[in-house]
């Protein structure tokens, strides 16, 4: 520890430099350009690392994913953790950029979520280089550039290349107080759409079949399903439909999201939306109201395993001089949610601490990075010693 500290001493300025360079450049999602340059970035870093194999894994539609493992992780997969992080961002080019230091905190889109995260990672495995134990350490760095979309082609990546990990440690914003998470609501979402017959407003109002009325119907319907004592929340937040107010609307839709902490209330909701959608149609006489639903993210359910991973990091977290208490329940999803839906214990924000994650705010307080990059380091060092 005492070698691993020394590795870490005046790292500050480095570590910020290279968060600097990642978030001046826009990682948007569907910026797939903007994507394969930060990835670039992140992967040249992490060449300089001796001991590391870099993997580019190329997509159709979003910048490239990359997966990095160490070499006693490439020479036998069984049992290593697995880190995770994702390099997209949720401002479009020319709404929120830039990078800048005020005082102690450092501003920026992604300097949280989670840009901050893969630098610790990074910095991390290169203490670890530098006194000479990653050889020796079986782990794989997995980075997706989807998961803020809900990780369409991330979701079975993460899922493929660390299927035999002994646990995940996923790199999302630090929440206050350094709080560990270790549950999450599942998330899920639903198009509805509405289609009646139009008429002019006037002249033929009875000969129309007003699908806003419909679609309205289905609203009420849908947001009564939400129940805070058991953690369920329906959410109607966009509606579209109709021509002008004097036009008998024949269609409309709406967007839905919906939160839940166990898989069956999430299929529940699903079937309750369905059934919503058919009352509406009966209603509202000449309409029909059709729903798609799915369950984008499986909860990040708290388990004995999970609960155990939780402890044994939390002890390193202390040692470094962060706060080890854990989160409560999480209304937002992330790729915890994929690694721990094939049964590997996961926790989650072992990122910076900061806040205004999704906000022009978005922040981290700039002492957090060495802290955190000297807990991961411990928590590897451990897992070293266990393995041998």
């Amino acid at each position: 520890m005492l070698a691993l500290r020394q590795a870490l001493s005046g790292r500050t300025e480095p570590m910020l430099a290279l968060l600097e360079r990642l978030v001046n450049l826009n990682s948007f999602t569907d910026n797939p350009r903007g994507g394969d340059a930060v990835g670039e970035v992140i992967a040249n870093e992490l060449s300089t690392i001796p001991g590391l194999c870099v993997r580019r894994l190329a997509s159709a539609r979003f910048a490239a994913h990359w997966v990095v493992e160490s070499e006693a992780a490439k020479a036998s997969p069984a049992g290593h953790v697995a880190l995770v992080g994702h390099l997209d961002t949720v401002f479009p080019p020319g709404t929120f950029e830039g990078f800048r230091l005020d005082g102690e905190l450092a501003r920026g889109p992604g300097v949280l979520d989670m840009k901050g995260g893969i630098v610790v990672a990074i910095e991390a495995l290169r203490a670890l280089e530098k006194i000479g134990a990653l050889p020796e350490i079986p782990v794989r760095l997995a980075i997706v550039s989807d998961e803020e979309v809900g990780s369409p082609e991330g979701r079975p990546l993460l899922q493929r290349e660390l299927a035999e990990a002994s646990c995940a440690l996923v790199f999302e914003a630090g929440r206050e107080g350094d709080r560990i998470i270790t549950a999450r609501r599942g998330t899920g979402n639903a198009m509805v759409r509405a289609t009646g017959k139009a008429a002019h407003a006037g002249n033929a109002h009875q000969q129309g079949a007003n699908a806003i009325w419909a679609l309205a119907r289905f609203i009420d319907w849908a947001q009564r399903l939400t129940d805070y004592g058991r953690g369920v929340t329906v959410n109607v937040g966009m509606v579209s439909g109709g021509h002008g107010r004097n036009t008998v609307p024949d269609a409309a839709e709406a967007g839905v999201d919906f939160r839940f902490v166990s898989r069956a209330d999430g299929e529940a909701i699903m079937a309750a939306l369905s059934a919503a959608a058919h009352e509406a149609s009966v209603e509202v006489p000449g309409t029909a109201v059709r729903v798609a639903c799915e369950i984008a993210r499986s909860p990040l359910v708290r388990t004995e395993a999970s609960a155990a991973l939780y402890r044994e990091y939390a002890a390193c977290a202390r040692a470094a001089g962060l706060g080890d208490a854990e989160a409560p329940l999480i209304g937002g999803g992330s790729d915890a949610s994929s690694t721990a839906d094939i049964g590997i214990p996961s926790i989650d924000g072992l990122g910076p601490r900061g806040s205004g994650f999704h906000t022009k705010d978005e922040l981290i307080e700039v002492k957090t990075l060495v802290p955190k990059a000297e807990a991961l380091a411990a928590f590897l060092l451990g897992r070293r010693a266990a393995v041998r």
